[in-house]
């Protein structure tokens, strides 16, 4: 069901109208133009949400990477959420997650090779990737939840909405957990509906498609979650999620992530016996939090495992204070998605497609072109 994480405060309702219209009058400034959009003579492509929590940002950024980074120097730009560093900051593989926060950290990791910088300013941002010496070579940019950022205006502007918590179910702040009201998704090029259930019919993909009611011009794809083998968090150790079961595992969930429930009933397809132990989204884990997990975890009978997420894995693996038995015992769940309805190769070719026919070389030859003629 599309909405079965959903939780309205009823109560609440009225500070969501004295939300919605500051919101409103923001997004119309913008639309009339007195407040600008900046354009760039750079493929830019925004992956963002109207919603607080987690709708898989990351790993559809990291989706991209793999279908870009081949044939075009990428750059990932995100503010960096939680970081403990001000301004502009250029990561490399040696930056401190702290300095550069743990999904750019995350993402850095994973392709060393692409640039990776923050910047609550998304505008100096862009201008620094694009004129710095080290990455002024960049050909495409991806922007990290900026769907709200609207002084950049993207060349692709993607939408993601999860579909355990459909946004036209969902409420404005505080009562919802909306940023925006849905008439926003009007700003999109392209909507992406995330961790939809493997096995959903023809009917339920009909049913959304409806109820979010796009614009002809506004493509909707829809995306499923993929587990890879468990990756021992302080070992090379794998495990299959699908063992899991038969080998009578208990298992302590460990998160800090933005949306812990899909997770938990993710898992629930392999494991039986499940302990969560959740934090905030993006939490730094305290010695207190450290005793609190060895102490749950002694609790819970064997064989028993950890498991936790690739982002709180950039917050665990360097600290002290686990127990040796957590440490032998934890592993990360890595997460890909799958674009459905075999809609993978439309999807590719309309990302690479804009990037190449905006792209500085592409550009340049037009110019060039027209001089001639």
């Amino acid at each position: 069901m599309e909405s079965d994480l959903i939780k309205i405060n009823e109560w609440l309702k009225p500070l969501s109208w004295l939300y919605g219209l500051g919101v409103g009058v923001r997004n119309a400034l913008f639309d009339f133009g007195i407040l600008p959009s900046q354009d760039y003579d750079i493929p830019i492509i925004n992956v963002g949400n109207i919603t607080v929590g987690g709708t898989g940002k990351t790993p559809h950024v990291e989706y991209l990477i793999r279908i870009l980074s081949k044939q075009y120097k990428t750059a990932v730009l995100s503010r960096g959420y939680k970081r403990r560093s001000k301004g502009y900051v250029l990561a490399g593989t040696d930056s401190p997650m702290d300095q550069i926060g743990d999904e750019p950290w995350l993402i850095k990791q994973k392709f060393p090779e692409v640039y990776v910088a923050v910047d609550g300013n998304r505008r100096r941002g862009i201008n620094r990737l694009c004129n710095d010496p080290e990455t002024k070579d960049v050909e495409v940019i991806l922007l990290d939840d900026a769907y709200q950022h609207r002084y950049v205006k993207p060349g692709i502007n993607m939408l993601l909405a999860d579909y355990h918590r459909m946004i036209t179910d969902d409420w404005l702040l505080p009562a919802g957990r909306l940023r925006e009201p849905v008439s926003s998704k009007k700003r999109a090029d392209m909507v992406i509906v995330t961790k939809c259930p493997p096995d959903i019919q023809p009917m339920g993909f009909r049913v959304i498609q409806r109820a979010l009611e796009l614009k002809p011009h506004q493509r909707l794809f829809f995306s499923t979650l993929r587990y890879a083998p468990l990756r021992g968090l302080f070992s090379e150790e794998e495990k299959r999620v699908e063992n899991l079961r038969s080998e009578g595992q208990h298992v302590l969930l460990l998160t800090g992530i933005g949306n812990p429930e899909q997770m938990e009933q993710d898992l629930r397809r392999y494991v039986d016996n499940i302990t969560h132990l959740c934090f905030p989204d993006h939490h730094y884990f305290s010695p207190k939090d450290i005793k609190r997990i060895n102490e749950v975890f002694q609790q819970i009978p064997s064989p028993r495992i950890i498991i936790t997420t690739e982002k709180d894995f950039t917050r665990l693996h360097s600290l002290e204070g686990l127990s040796d038995d957590v440490r032998q015992h934890a592993y990360v769940l890595p997460i890909d998605i799958e674009i459905m309805r075999k809609d993978n190769t439309t999807f590719n070719e309309k990302i690479t497609g804009y990037v190449l026919k905006n792209s500085r070389n592409s550009i340049l030859a037009k110019g060039k072109n027209a001089s001639t003629s």
